[in-house]
C-alpha cells in the first residue's frame, strides 16, 4: 500500500488514496461518537462507518482465507455478491446490516475501509485502476 500519514485522530487523520490511486481523502477514528465511528472525509462530503468494521472486516478476511473483491457501490446500487462492499451491507455480518450510519452516504465501504487495514498493517490491498481486491496479513 502507498505511504500513508496521520495517526488516525481528528487532530491528524490519515491521508490515504484510494486503491485505484484516483482520490486522496483522510479517516480517523471517533470513538466518542455515538456510535462510536470510523469518520470517512472525501472533500465535503463526510462519510462515517461503524468503528468495530476495522476488526470485523479484518476477522472475516481471516476467515475467508484468500483474496476478495473490493467491489466498490455507492448506496443505491447493488453490490456484486461475494464482495468487501457486499459483505459490508450483508444482514449476516457482526452488524447485522449496514456499516454505514447516514441513509443516503452508507455505500463505498470496499472503497474507503479496505486502506485503513492496509494503513493499520492488517490487510494487503491491490492498488490497480480497477478491480482490486485485498487479503488479510
Amino acid at each position: 500500500m502507498s505511504e500513508v500519514s496521520g495517526e488516525g485522530t481528528k487532530a491528524s487523520p490519515w491521508t490515504l488514496k484510494t486503491p485505484s490511486g484516483g482520490s486522496d481523502y483522510a479517516m480517523y477514528r471517533d470513538p466518542q461518537a455515538e456510535p462510536p465511528a470510523l469518520v470517512c472525509q472525501v472533500g465535503t462530503t463526510q462519510l462515517r462507518y461503524h468503528l468495530r468494521c476495522i476488526e470485523d472486516l479484518h476477522a472475516m478476511l481471516k476467515a475467508h482465507g484468500d483474496w476478495m473483491a473490493l467491489g466498490s457501490a455507492d448506496e443505491q446500487k447493488a453490490a456484486t455478491e461475494g464482495t468487501v462492499e457486499a459483505w459490508g451491507r450483508s444482514e449476516t455480518n457482526p452488524v447485522g446490516g449496514w456499516y454505514g450510519h447516514r441513509k443516503g452516504y452508507r455505500g463505498r465501504f470496499g472503497m474507503y475501509v479496505p486502506p485503513v487495514l492496509a494503513a493499520l498493517g492488517l490487510a494487503e490491498v491491490e492498488e490497480k485502476p480497477r478491480n482490486n481486491r485485498m487479503r488479510a496479513l
